[in-house]
């Protein structure tokens, strides 16, 4: 029928109890004899005092919409052990997730730690340990497409010196006296210098009080003795990776951890992967390869 020939109108109808005369039991009872979907609907719209009223296009809403309640199906599958392995590697949720905790030894030019902030998507909190009294550069960030805003408040950094509890960081003078103040200019730069120790002090205290989901290094150094090191900052169950290009070195790291009780099932595998999964961005093609290496994994 071509809709726009048809006299039918939706004004007048009503789409209540009484002109629907199937009831909730009877539905129930045909489905429990085994009736066919498909056939319970035919009966529905049979017994539908106004459906004949109806346009074109609200018949087939309405069955649409008896279809999506009556018609659910689902499909068997072999319970191999690929699609079992399948099946709980879909409900596992991904270990970088909006909200989370987490440490980062990055000295791969940042790719690590624009990895953890793509799937963190401007909630929770990452901090890194660097070498630099400043801000690590990350050469990989300039790349993304993030909000400078985001990563501002979910990314901060310490070296390793201020890293360590017993350190007292060196620190200029962020108050003088008032009369010490010659101009505005001192002032302001006053002013940033509080904000900057104030913020190392918070992250500090932030590191040191624990509990982080899980630590991420990518690192030159040897790295039983980082483990080692931010291990204590970690909360229970949460997982540790370490990333090398070198076998040796994994498997060393495996051997030390095996003999300790707390980590629970160091194993080092292989992985790869092309690209960088996240938000549209624009990354260098020197990139694409680098997971071609080997990865341990274990939970502390």
């Amino acid at each position: 029928m071509n809709l726009e020939d048809t006299d039918a109108t939706n004004e007048l109808i009503n789409d209540g109890e009484s002109v629907q005369p199937l009831t909730v039991d009877e539905i129930n009872a045909l489905k429990q004899s085994g009736v066919h979907s498909s056939d319970i609907i035919n009966k529905q719209i049979e017994a539908h005092a106004n459906y004949s009223l109806k346009t074109e296009y609200s018949k087939e809403k309405y069955k649409k919409r008896k279809e999506a309640k009556y018609s659910k199906t689902f499909t068997t599958i072999e319970p191999t052990l690929f699609n079992v392995c399948d099946y709980w590697f879909q409900q596992r949720p991904d270990p970088h997730t909006p909200g989370g905790r987490y440490i980062a030894v990055d000295d791969a030019s940042g790719l690590v730690v624009c990895g953890v902030l793509s799937r963190m998507g401007g909630e929770g909190r990452l901090i890194t340990i660097c070498d630099t009294d400043s801000p690590p550069a990350y050469p990989v960030m300039a790349q993304m497409n993030f909000d400078p805003k985001s990563v501002s408040s979910v990314l901060s950094s310490l070296n390793w010196a201020t890293a360590q509890e017993d350190y007292t960081p060196v620190l200029p003078p962020s108050e003088v006296p008032a009369e010490e103040i010659k101009s505005e200019r001192q002032k302001t730069r006053l002013k940033k210098r509080k904000i900057v120790i104030d913020a190392l002090a918070s992250t500090r205290e932030e590191l040191f009080a624990g509990e982080f989901d899980g630590l991420i290094i990518a690192s030159d150094y040897a790295p039983w003795p980082i483990v080692q090191k931010l291990t204590p900052y970690i909360s229970g169950s949460a997982s540790i990776v370490v990333q090398s290009p070198y076998c040796q070195i994994l498997d060393d790291l495996q051997n030390e951890m095996r003999g300790v009780p707390s980590f629970l099932c160091p194993t080092v595998t292989e992985g790869m992967a092309t690209s960088l999964p996240g938000p549209a961005r624009t990354y260098t093609s020197n990139y694409d390869d680098i997971w071609d290496r080997r990865l341990f994994i274990a939970c502390h």
